[in-house]
């Protein structure tokens, strides 16, 4: 019937064509929603239609307290700590620098009420400088998770991310523990992912308290200072710890009392198989300091200081 040429040959065609290929979806497609919404997703496009707009912030705040945000500190909570979440926290400089974390001094306050200062120790990010330190302090704090292990090991991007929370997480939990054992330590308020609130240790017009290094004590005071810090190492060894990076700019002097700060590398000297190693050359390290302010080498003896943590610590 069709014996035209031309008709057959583009009736073959036509055949042989094969079907046009779905159109691939873009990744800014609208999702096509086919039936009735859910009674869940009903109440959720009603929260969202009455979430109020965001309040704005009292002059000279810098953001709403995250009192409500991550964990706390052991309670009872201090009397100075301002847990309303009425509260602002204002931004007033930068307390010291460091190559794993910045210490800020923070006002948190309720406005026209309570105020206190806080120092805000912020670890750094996966896009700053990488952790110097952290291959032996972290023997004996194994992430049971292979994937988080396997980034921390390899570097990633996702492991310096990872390192930077382990330090503050261990930070908060060693400050926390310490705290309540009554060791001479900062009180820990809160931690928010890689920020540790703590209590500043200073004056109320925000002069912070002197390092261990900068004081000239006489006689008499470094006999003091000696016997605090004695008795603050053995209440550390006797729960299982050594500061791990002991020296005189990691000790405060607040207002008389020897206080010890940067602890987030303290070191479980059972778990962690160099844990001996470290808390001998704790001992050494300030010891070694206190000598030399004395004059005197057969003071303030390295070896009998670490054979009485070790003692305290049961690793003898």
């Amino acid at each position: 019937m069709h014996d035209d040429p031309k008709f057959i040959r583009t009736t073959k065609q036509f055949k042989q064509r094969k079907p046009a290929a779905p159109r691939r979806r873009r990744f800014d497609d609208e999702p096509v929603r086919r039936g009735r919404l859910t009674e869940e997703e009903r109440t959720h496009l009603a929260e969202l239609r009455d979430e109020p707009e965001p309040l704005p912030l009292p002059d000279g705040a810098d953001r709403w307290s995250t009192w409500d945000s991550g964990g706390h500190g052991p309670q009872p909570h201090p009397e100075w700590l301002v847990t309303d979440l009425a509260a602002v926290d204002q931004e007033l400089g930068v307390l010291k620098t460091g190559k794993e974390a910045d210490v800020h001094l923070l006002r948190r306050s309720v406005p026209d009420g309570q105020s206190c200062l806080l120092a805000a120790k912020r670890y750094r990010d996966a896009d700053h400088r990488m952790f110097h330190r952290d291959g032996g302090y972290l023997e004996g704090r194994r992430l049971r998770r292979s994937r988080e292990m396997r980034a921390i090991e390899n570097r990633t991007s996702f492991g310096r991310g990872m390192i930077a929370q382990q330090w503050a997480v261990a930070e908060f939990t060693v400050l926390s523990a310490l705290w309540q054992a009554g060791a001479p330590v900062p009180s820990p308020a809160q931690r928010v992912g890689t920020e540790v609130l703590m209590q500043f240790l200073g004056s109320p017009d925000g002069t912070a308290a002197p390092r261990l290094a900068a004081l000239r004590p006489d006689s008499g005071e470094l006999d003091d200072l000696w016997a605090q810090l004695v008795e603050a190492l053995r209440t550390l060894a006797r729960h299982g710890f050594t500061h791990g990076d002991l020296s005189a700019y990691n000790v405060l002097v607040h207002r008389g009392r020897l206080m010890l700060i940067d602890l987030p590398q303290a070191v479980d000297v059972v778990a962690n198989p160099q844990g001996a190693d470290y808390l001998r050359r704790d001992a050494r390290n300030i010891a070694s300091w206190f000598r030399s302010r004395s004059g005197d080498e057969t003071r303030f003896d390295p070896d009998e200081l670490a054979d009485l943590l070790a003692a305290e610590a049961n690793l003898r």
